[in-house]
């Protein structure tokens, strides 16, 4: 009889809280050497904490966590959108570009991230081609696509020669090619003698090298063991695939301050470029976003999709000079930012990593009235209710006086985008909206976004890279392609003349 393989690490009752709310229950769990594990589970379910656990962020405070010589020698290194987080929030608070008379600083770059000192060796070099980072090494962390920052993070935490390394989510914000690149590498990393673990928040996103899986579902270990037997249990598929509720009402519409012509397009832009030094993100784009529209925005990481969305709600200088005309008013006609702003409701990746910590979520909905990181205005009865209905149209009811950082991510993403609507936008922007999200709750935002769309007069703007996640209501898309050393914008309209492609 064969002896059992040596464990790589155990947990016996393994139980954690988070301001007396438990967040792991009595986990009991053995990953034997030669095993390739996932963890999975829906929003909420646990995954992240367990993660910082065996990663030594977070101290045991029931149980017992024992790891083999090995891993505590050469370490353990995990990959996380909080990791994302702080490094934004890190570069934020060392900006210095408003004091600078030449306004370009750029801030942490891809190579100081990533710890590249110099030529960098052979392993490093071969690792940044195929990752497809060696041309952005010296761009600030600020300017990069979410897919490139996630590319990042990985690269340094493999050149780091971890003994385990923990992936949470890695495919989330890359476009289709880059998951295919993704998913190729990681069938690498599982095959070498590097100790991997996935968190994954659907099945369809698991390699076909993790030989065993880890059910976790509100903080109780539901089952573990070998791929197919845990894929076939009748509790895994109830889990993973629940059925989604009845959509309330929406909210009545808030009140505009403001007229939107409805004889004129809402956005039209003519041969817009953008270039930060030598690096021409936009070469001459035009496009035209009518009334009745609702738009989807594709194309690889770094394409230009979130500085097109930037260009027209306000938050890109670059837009100063262009021919672009909003809501019927040409762009530097003396509008203010804010006048711009009041017409958008914003739901992105950069928002929720910059969003002020220890808020309520009912106070970040409100902060949504006001168009900002954070309440700082004097808010009334009116609109606490306004935004007390929203979380009950999105199913949040009871979440109101909830802390927003004890929030999963999925969760704390359809917070963001109650905050995005209570002031009845005129448009919807939704960069990336089911990044972070698994697909019991990609479900419930598309459908909340279709019903958005067929209930209220806010038009969509919606970018995803993901193949199925793309709302209903779409009648225009737009595509940036390669074009010689930047990309053009192939657009496929309702009608012919709804829009015009660049180039």
């Amino acid at each position: 009889m064969n002896s059992p393989a040596p464990l790589q690490l155990s947990l016996k009752n393994v139980s954690f809280a988070y301001r007396a709310l438990p967040v792991l229950k009595d986990i009991c769990w053995q990953w034997q050497r030669g095993q390739q594990w996932a963890c999975l589970g829906p929003n909420g379910a646990g995954k992240t904490t367990l993660a910082k656990l065996l990663s030594q962020q977070l101290n045991v405070a029931n149980g017992k966590i024992a790891f083999a010589p090995g891993l505590q020698s050469q370490g353990i290194a995990y990959v996380c959108f909080e990791q994302q987080r702080a490094l934004c929030e890190r570069d934020r608070q060392l900006d210095d570009s408003e004091f600078r008379s030449d306004a370009s600083d750029p801030g942490t770059t891809v190579g100081q991230v990533i710890g590249i000192d110099g030529d960098a060796n052979t392993q490093t070099q071969d690792w940044l081609q195929r990752l497809g980072l060696e041309h952005i090494l010296e761009r600030g962390i600020r300017f990069i696509s979410t897919g490139e920052m996630r590319k990042t993070l990985l690269l340094r935490a493999i050149l780091s020669r971890p003994a385990l390394l923990i992936l949470d989510s890695p495919l989330d914000g890359l476009d289709r090619a880059s998951q295919r690149e993704m998913s190729d590498i990681l069938e690498q990393l599982l095959d070498s003698e590097l100790n991997l673990l996935l968190l994954c928040r659907q099945t369809e996103d698991l390699p076909t090298g993790i030989s065993h899986l880890l059910l976790l579902d509100q903080g109780q270990l539901i089952a573990s063991g070998a791929r197919q037997v845990v894929l076939a249990n009748p509790a895994v598929q109830s889990i993973m695939n629940p059925p989604l509720a009845a959509l309330g009402p929406l909210p009545p519409a808030a009140n505009r301050p403001y007229q939107v012509p409805s004889d004129q397009a809402l956005l039209k832009l003519r041969d817009v470029v953008v270039r930060y030094g030598d690096i021409t993100v936009l070469d001459r784009v035009s496009w035209t976003f009518e009334h009745g529209q609702h738009c989807s925005i594709t194309g690889p990481n770094g394409c230009g999709k979130t500085t097109l969305l930037s260009l027209v709600n306000g938050d890109n200088h670059k837009a100063y000079g262009q021919d672009i005309t909003l809501f019927g008013r040409k762009r530097g006609s003396g509008e203010s930012v804010w006048d711009i702003k009041q017409k958008f409701g914003l739901l992105n990746t950069q928002l929720h990593l910059n969003h002020v910590r220890g808020m309520r979520v009912l106070e970040v909905v409100v902060s949504g009235f006001f168009d900002t990181i954070g309440l700082y205005d004097d808010w009334g009865d009116q609109q606490r209710q306004i935004a007390s209905d929203w979380l009950v149209a999105l199913g949040m009811a009871s979440l109101g006086r909830e802390p927003f950082d004890t929030l999963s991510f999925g969760m704390q993403r359809m917070v963001l985008l109650a905050r995005a609507m209570v002031k009845s936008p005129v448009i919807l922007i939704l960069d990336e909206p089911c990044l972070g999200l698994d697909g019991h709750h990609s479900r419930v935002i598309l459908r909340a976004i279709d019903h958005i769309a067929a209930h209220t007069d806010t038009q969509i703007l919606f970018v995803s890279h993901s193949a199925g996640e793309t709302p209903a209501c779409v009648n225009q898309w737009l595509e940036f392609v390669p074009a010689q050393d930047s990309y053009s914008l192939q657009c496929t309209p309702a009608t012919p003349q709804d829009c015009i492609s660049s180039q």
